[in-house]
């Protein structure tokens, strides 16, 4: 395994401890370049970094019950994993999954998105399952779908 993070940064927390808090249903994204993804992410889809480095980053999205948390690991990061043998240059990441952000403004998202220059699969939209949503290609391949339900 490589790393990238300068030597002087601190961890928000150490990785044992981290690993131990979390609960529920958890999300990895394993991504070319952290910075990028989380530009991306701040950008386009409002979401606070709760930690960064080249190598790893805590993303979340919303407030109390609402809140979505992710995380974002370099492919470097990964060393000889097998999961690695999935995502080779120009592999399409993450086929078939809807990453939902609830509680995101799919219209603010698809703005912000085209004015950063991401591709917008699907602009903003009232659905018949109650939700408004977008679907937004980040860099990596991974399509987002912000959304808020409809009055």
């Amino acid at each position: 395994m490589t790393k990238k993070r300068p030597e002087d940064q601190t961890p928000f927390m150490a990785a044992p401890d981290y690993g131990r808090s979390l609960k529920g249903m958890g999300i990895n994204l394993l991504v070319r370049e952290v910075p990028r993804a989380v530009a991306f992410a701040q950008t386009v889809l409002g979401a606070r970094v709760v930690y960064g480095d080249p190598d790893f980053a805590v993303l979340r999205h919303g407030t109390g019950d609402n809140q979505a948390e992710w995380m974002l690991h370099a492919d470097h990061t990964y060393g000889t994993h097998p999961l690695l043998s999935l995502t080779g240059d120009g592999a399409v990441r993450g086929a078939g999954v809807e990453l939902r952000l609830h509680g995101c403004d799919p219209d603010a998202a698809v703005m912000r998105a085209e004015a950063a220059g991401h591709y917008v699969m699907a602009k903003a939209a009232d659905k018949p399952h109650g939700l408004r949503e977008a679907y937004i290609v980040d860099p990596d391949g991974y399509i987002w779908v912000p959304d808020v339900p409809l009055r």
